[in-house]
């Protein structure tokens, strides 16, 4: 048996072959059947075994021929299948056995040919419709220009995803597609104008044609679509799509050397589909806009100028309608539950420069002066053209060229009421203009780590405003404090790196975790950091590290004497250190640290003009080494602080012409348990179904765009260890580190401060039993009764941990401050709906009390756990960043949108459960015949395996508005269920969409499914099952557009 990897069955055949192995000589393994994937795996076994045995009929049998033979095989195991699943459908598939192939069925009527054997030869491609095939551009006697053309007249619908499209290239298809399209078929067209590559003429050609949409991508400065892709569908089922290196242009379809694969359903069905819903996903997108000739004319021939002269023409946005980013409509999100649910209005904004702060600050303020009339705005800044180029910014989202005036230099505002003011000047006016505390309602502060200075620091303690917002992308204050304390200490948002990386906002990483030979699991450890002292003397004493880091950069950069590096150190004692070492190594190095910081400026210039290579700074004076060219970061000390650690990366993230990438060197060694690998990891995956040993283990595959992380052998062991010891806490661990809490930090221990000064998740917590019973073992509170001990740590660990929903938490609550005592008679529907739910969440079965009152009066007879319940669901509340929305239904129910709920608490809030009987539903879908509701529940990830191509995109969001759902495999449009969705409307029936990510969370609990609205029949297609689209009320929530959004990018 060959070694290598397999993706086999295990038959008689390959148990045989194993047998036969010296099993002490070989690693062997296998893994069950994924039963989501079992029906294709067991299909394409039972193809091949098939086309094995229909290739053994050899000849003629009692006077039959080969072929008849073989149809009988063949409908002897249709027959078969038939009887053994009882389902006379089956009948439908026997073969006839005269042996033929239906070829074409055309009206006669209107027919515009008489002779359908010359048609066929005109309309049929030479690779046929069942078989794919690869064309190489080589002497094959085949061009792909003659084979399109076939392609062209034979379909029915064509969709066409092209970079470019040249009219020499289109001219020679023009006849094809005037036919195709006066006939009646469908033509759409995805390009772009990147690089003005494409021609004018050529897509005016395509835009004229009859029954044809085209849509362009203007997004010249970030060009994302590269794909070479066309589709062609037939009425008939037979679709064939083509994919690879070809362009439309005269070269690439006749004789360049590109290279394209054919695809067809009946081969490859999966792939076909899903070039169909991503290229309706790309095609429902904004960053594509529909061309008219008439309208738009103009716009795309300055485009493709601009495109070919690698010019941004600067464009005055104010007459185009600007919309945020998916990403940065999070942010202004979270931002408005800050204030609305959480009531704090001093917000602090963390990005890496160049994702938009200043834009997400005019959209958050835009919607502060719809709500605020003639509210007043203060935008703060330490430079000119900061102020400058916020203005224009202001003035392009606000849509009025005349708002707002500078307060700088001598520039003097005629009005105060919206000012973008330089702090050194107000601060000087200041006394002068008189001006009360509260005049301004909204202030902004840009680069707000400088608010240790006396000059802002003067100018925020004066004024009082409604709202206060920080901008920043360095969260460390410039005094080494923590800026949060002037933000209600926490960070109110942050851009996730993936999504500005996909939106290509910033340049591409190349992460390297190098084996560092120093071991730190000794080193001291305190107030959640190593301590600075004694990683100095490790670091300054090692000259073997200095050499093993300079041999990386000669391992890991194109030439090191080439490079714009910036080094992080822990101390001014090791900056200088690394210096002066790399100077006796012969390269160009300096430092930047307090006590040279008057030369800042001079060693900016340097490392930008290359007169040094290298740059050894500290963290909190790195602020001012602000260089998009850096094309290099080194962390060449422990980053304890993810933010800190984002901020560092982020000066290499800056995009710059001719850095097509940033090359990051990370020292990774032994390290103490307290060290946390894990959320540097995830801030750089982002949000993903799996966990980050997964992640890491499989070598990243869901990384942003471009990127990519390589950990060596030894230090990628380091971090497995360590992330699966954290990850792995068992009750003897944490009942150490709650006994040694008081000794490392000075807050008073509760649950809150636990969980977020040791970063342990909080289902770590209740994996091992609830909070004060640990708290008891550990020696910091007394013994308690175990009254209703384990159905409550059940109830927190297995269902609210699961659950997102401000209103269901606010109102266990205020159960909880009752002692969980009601008045029956005060409890209207939606409340009593709530205590339903809540009694499903804590004894997980129907009854079992004389009522509902006595179900929940038993949840407050421990009064430990009663205290720890209210402690628990504060911390939830607190954790809450999106806003839940009401949905209007002709009855009353508690469940709000965009919150998520379990199973159980969604048939109890939709009364599918009551308190004598609990539904059994187990299936995809549930119904309330009463209410004339069915609620559809969606897993995103179907298998086990978290990818199945077969599965993968059966469920799915084409937009915000738009989601893609499979229905149950007995639904078709002819059945009574089928019919139910695509009447729906006119039987006035409400269907309503719950989607999880998948079945299990990164903790092995259930994962609770988001309310994602009501769903209103768009389209549907297929048959047993159907493929549905169903139209939203409301969009998709932002922190699930990643996963439901499949087929998009950014």
């Amino acid at each position: 048996m060959n070694q290598g990897i397999y993706e086999e069955l295990v038959t008689q055949l390959v148990t045989q072959k194993i047998n036969e192995l010296d099993i002490g000589d070989f690693y062997i393994n296998k893994t069950n059947i994924d039963k989501v994937e079992a029906s294709s795996l067991l299909a394409q076994h039972i193809s091949r075994t098939i086309k094995s045995a229909l290739d053994f009929v050899k000849g003629e049998k009692d006077g039959e021929s080969r072929l008849e033979i073989q149809i009988k095989i063949a409908n002897k195991i249709i027959l078969f299948l038939k009887e053994e699943l009882k389902n006379e459908e089956f009948v439908k598939d026997l073969i006839e056995v005269e042996g033929q192939i239906l070829k074409a069925v055309f009206s006669k009527v209107d027919s515009h040919f008489s002779d359908l054997n010359l048609r066929l030869k005109e309309i049929t491609p030479y690779t046929r419709l069942i078989h794919s095939e690869l064309f190489t551009g080589g002497n094959t006697g085949l061009s792909l220009e003659s084979e399109l053309k076939k392609e062209i007249l034979s379909s029915d619908r064509i969709d066409l995803l092209v970079s470019f499209i040249k009219f020499k290239g289109i001219i020679i298809l023009e006849k094809e597609l005037k036919e195709f399209t006066q006939r009646g078929g469908q033509l759409r067209v995805i390009t772009t104008t990147y690089m003005g590559a494409s021609d004018y003429k050529a897509i005016q050609l395509l835009s004229k044609l009859e029954n044809t949409q085209v849509k362009i991508s203007y997004n010249t400065g970030n060009e994302r679509l590269h794909a070479k892709a066309y589709l062609f569908y037939r009425n008939t089922g037979f679709h064939t799509g083509y994919i690879g290196s070809s362009n439309f242009s005269r070269s690439a379809l006749t004789d360049g050397l590109e290279w394209n694969i054919k695809i067809t359903t009946k081969e490859v069905s999966h792939i076909i589909d899903k070039f169909q819903k991503t290229f309706d996903s790309y095609w429902q997108s904004e960053d594509f806009e529909l061309f008219n000739d008439e309208s738009g004319k103009e716009k795309l021939i300055l485009n493709l100028s601009q495109g070919k002269s690698s010019q941004n023409t600067n464009i005055n946005f104010s007459f185009f309608d600007v919309k945020p980013y998916p990403f940065q409509s999070e942010i202004l999100e979270k931002l408005e539950v800050e204030r609305s649910v959480h009531g704090r209005y001093r917000n602090l904004v963390v990005a890496a420069t160049g994702t938009g702060k200043t834009v997400i600050s005019a959209f958050d303020y835009e919607k502060f002066k719809t709500e605020n009339k003639s509210s007043k705005l203060l935008f703060l800044a330490h430079r000119v053209e900061i102020l400058t180029q916020s203005l224009s910014t202001y003035r392009g989202i606000l849509r009025d060229n005349n708002f707002g005036e500078l307060w700088v230099g001598g520039q003097v505002p005629i009005s105060y009421e919206y000012v973008f003011a330089s702090v050194q000047t107000i601060n000087n006016g200041l006394d002068s203009i008189n001006l009360s505390p509260d005049f301004y309602d909204y202030i902004v502060i840009d680069e707000c780590h400088h608010l240790t200075a006396n000059t802002y620091r003067g100018i925020i303690n004066y004024f009082k405003p409604k709202v206060l917002l920080g901008l920043t992308a360095t969260p460390e204050r410039m005094d080494g404090g923590d800026i949060q304390e002037d933000f209600h200490n926490r960070i109110a948002a942050e851009i996730r790196l993936p999504a500005a990386l996909n939106r290509k906002l910033l340049c591409p990483f190349q992460y390297f975790g190098i084996t560092d030979n120093i071991d730190l699991s000794n080193v001291g450890w305190e107030k959640g950091k190593y301590k600075v002292s004694e990683l100095t003397n490790i670091y300054t004493s090692s000259d073997r590290r200095v050499r093993d880091i300079i041999n990386s950069l000669e391992h890991y950069t194109k030439d090191l004497n080439n490079v714009r590096a910036i080094g992080f150190c822990v101390s001014i004692e090791h900056a200088e250190f690394m210096a002066q070492k790399f100077l006796l190594a012969g390269l160009k190095a300096d430092f930047l640290t307090s006590r040279n910081n008057q030369n800042r400026d001079v060693l900016r210039h340097q490392l930008l003009s290359k007169g040094i290579n290298y740059l050894f700074v500290v963290d909190i004076f790195n602020e001012g080494v602000d260089i998009p060219e850096i094309d290099t970061v080194l962390f060449l000390r422990p980053t304890e602080s993810l933010t800190l650690f984002l901020q560092q990366l982020g000066r290499g993230l800056r995009l710059s012409k001719d850095k097509d990438c940033l090359t990051v060197l990370d020292f990774v060694g032994n390290s103490r348990p307290e060290y946390n690998f894990e959320n540097k990891f995830r801030a750089l995956i982002g949000k993903t179904s799996t966990t980050v040993i997964k992640e890491i283990e499989d070598n990243f595959p869901h990384l942003p765009l471009g990127c990519s992380v390589n950990l060596e052998r030894k230090a990628k062991e380091i971090i497995l260890n360590n992330i699966s010891a954290a990850t792995s806490l068992n009750r003897a661990q944490l009942i150490i580190k709650i006994q040694n809490f008081k000794h490392q930090t000075t807050l008073p221990l509760n649950l809150k401060n636990f969980v977020q000064f040791f970063n342990i998740p909080v289902q770590s917590i209740y994996k091992r039993g609830s909070w004060n019973r640990l708290c008891q073992i550990a020696g910091v509170v007394e013994e308690f009764d175990g009254l209703n001990e384990k159905a409550i740590v059940s109830a927190i660990g297995k269902k609210w941990l699961s659950t997102k929903s401000t209103s269901y938490f606010i109102y266990i609550l205020k159960l909880a401050r009752n002692n969980f005592e009601i008045n029956p008679e005060e409890v209207n529907k939606e409340e009593g709906l709530m205590l339903l739910m809540l009694h499903y969440d804590v004894w997980q079965k129907e009854g079992g009390f004389n009522s509902i009152r006595d179900s929940i009066s038993e949840i407050g007879k421990n009064k430990v756990l009663l205290s720890e319940i209210i402690e628990v669901l504060e911390f939830l509340i607190d954790q809450i960043d999106f806003k839940e929305l009401d949905i209007k239904l002709p009855y009353n129910q508690p469940l709000k949108v965009h919150s998520r709920y379990t199973r159980d608490q969604i048939l109890a809030g939709f009364g599918i459960s009551t308190f004598e009987k609990k539904s059994s539903s187990r299936e995809g879908v549930a119904l309330n015949s009463e209410l004339n509701t069915e609620l559809l529940f969606i897993n995103l990830i179907k298998s086990d395996e978290n990818f199945s191509s077969t599965t993968m995109y059966d469920d799915y969001a084409i937009n915000e508005f738009l989601f893609h759902w499979q229905s149950q495999n007995s639904a078709g449009p002819e059945t009574i269920k089928g019919l139910s969705y695509i009447k729906h409307l006119e039987n006035n029936k409400r269907i309503l969409l719950f989607v999880r990510e998948k079945v299990k969370d990164e903790f092995g609990n259930t994962m609770g499914y988001v309310f994602v609205g009501e769903g209103n029949l768009n389209d549907y297609y297929g048959s047993k099952p159907m493929s549905v689209k169903w139209e939203l009320s409301e969009p998709l929530p932002h922190y699930l557009w990643k996963d439901a959004a499949k087929l998009r990018v950014g």
